[in-house]
């Protein structure tokens, strides 16, 4: 891994989809640091985390969350991004002792018919310059 990704949190997340392009907007919104970073799956970046940490983009293809030089994907990636939003959010987290195959059944079950339900982009999302030193 790049000594610049190092120690930073960030959260891959599929560039043309749209309801992970709503959640990137509702983390910005919502984080209580301004400390996540991001990237698509499909940039450079993303490419490079998933085959450094060997997650299998054909079995993770929508959230990936790299915490501590850990990855953590599906509902253990989305429960544990809770744990930066402000307000009530991080009490999402408790839902951990939930067994890994029923959370990520649900997951599964939502990001299979993620486009279906909320659509696909053409193109990767482009932050403002403003929040394109968070975008890696």
């Amino acid at each position: 891994m790049k000594s610049e990704l190092k120690d930073k949190t960030i959260l891959l997340f599929d560039g043309y989809c749209n309801l992970c392009h709503s959640s990137v907007q509702f983390v910005l919104d919502h984080e209580k640091k301004s400390n996540l970073y991001f990237a698509s799956l499909q940039s450079p970046v993303g490419i490079e985390l998933m085959n450094e940490y060997s997650i299998d983009p054909k079995k993770t293809d929508s959230l990936v969350l790299i915490e501590d030089n850990k990855a953590y994907v599906k509902s253990s990636a989305a429960l544990r991004l809770a744990k930066h939003l402000k307000g009530a959010y991080p009490l999402a987290f408790g839902f951990m002792i939930v067994p890994t195959f029923i959370r990520n059944s649900v997951y599964d079950f939502i990001a299979r018919n993620r486009y279906k339900w909320f659509g696909k982009k053409d193109n990767c999302m482009v932050p403002n310059a403003e929040l394109n030193k968070r975008f890696l």
